[in-house]
């Protein structure tokens, strides 16, 4: 469990899959990420983070409100596959009215800061799609930088998406790392 000053990054609940695939019914949210989420595909992702949290000790979190316990999201690190195979990624997705009060900020410098403290890597990265300006500004004001020549066509969006293209993003290991 990671606790900021607003949230707390935990590992999932069952009580957490409504709310997710809620939140996977929001045009807004799915926007850059693809067509809204069956309660099925929510149960999967749900599957997986728990997987993750348990084979690794780390997963993209749940995001949980301190001030009222409600489940905002998630947000956290995983190790990358497929096409990021070796590197951590950082990745992040809230409910839309919790946008744009610095809860993604907050938790993916929570996560970061948990990757370096826990973590022997030494970089972090994250993707998104060039359009997700949102994402990949957070990305900018977390320190990450952008790596063009190595964007991607992302191998599990169909080819002829226009979500297939994302863009990749890393940030470095401070030296010496020290916590805030």
């Amino acid at each position: 469990m990671i606790e900021t000053e607003r949230l707390i990054l935990r590992g999932w609940r069952e009580a957490d899959i409504v709310p997710f695939h809620a939140m996977g019914q929001d045009a807004d949210v799915m926007r850059y990420l693809g067509p809204p989420a069956t309660m099925a595909d929510a149960r999967a992702g749900y599957d997986r983070m728990v997987a993750r949290q348990s084979e690794h000790g780390y997963c993209f979190w749940a995001a949980e409100r301190k001030a009222d316990g409600a489940f905002l999201g998630f947000c956290g690190l995983q190790p990358g596959y497929a096409f990021l195979d070796g590197e951590i990624e950082i990745g992040w997705r809230l409910r839309h009215d919790a946008w744009g009060q610095g809860y993604a900020r907050e938790a993916a410098a929570a996560s970061l800061a948990w990757g370096w403290a826990n973590l022997d890597a030494p970089r972090i990265t994250a993707i998104t799609v060039l359009a997700n300006t949102r994402s990949w500004r957070l990305m900018e004001r977390l320190g990450m930088t952008r790596y063009p020549d190595e964007d991607f066509d992302h191998p599990g969006v169909a080819d002829d998406s226009p979500l297939k293209r994302h863009i990749l993003y890393r940030i470095t290991r401070p030296s010496p790392y020290r916590p805030a």
